[in-house]
């Protein structure tokens, strides 16, 4: 698994094409299009997956669940993410976040709660990915 974070607008999704120069099998589910958050992404039938803008799908679960709930949801979909990365050879799942949890912390409870919970996610997610890269203004900087 390898987990991409950065700021908006900062290069996420250009970087991870640039470097995953040829995707002869692969499928890209993005948040930001409305396309509904993938909890088996054994229905794609594809050797490359990628999930963009996954603070929007944590975003949606904050909203009626508390913390300790969204986490564990997480928690329990990064494990059957990494099942189904390791079932066979090829398969390399791509993770993509939006950095959401610098700068001023919002006035909003609803919004501090999501603030939170992509947070810990995030925090997850770095832990379990083999590999963990940080895009500012389109540049890289592999943490792990």
């Amino acid at each position: 698994m390898h987990f991409i974070i950065g700021g908006a607008f900062n290069g996420k999704r250009a970087w991870v094409k640039k470097s995953y120069k040829v995707f002869e099998h692969n499928h890209w589910v993005s948040a930001y299009e409305n396309q509904p958050f993938p909890k088996d992404l054994n229905v794609f039938d594809q050797d490359v997956v990628v999930l963009e803008g996954v603070e929007l799908w944590l975003k949606d679960l904050s909203a009626t669940l508390a913390a300790d709930k969204c986490r564990g949801i997480w928690a329990n979909c990064l494990d059957n993410w990494l099942s189904w990365e390791q079932a066979a050879l090829h398969r390399q799942l791509i993770i993509i976040g939006t950095d959401i949890t610098k700068g001023i912390v919002p006035i909003e409870a609803e919004n501090r709660h999501w603030r939170d919970i992509t947070g810990w996610a995030y925090q997850d997610t770095a832990a379990k990915s083999e590999k963990v890269d940080v895009i500012w203004y389109g540049l890289n900087q592999t943490i792990k």
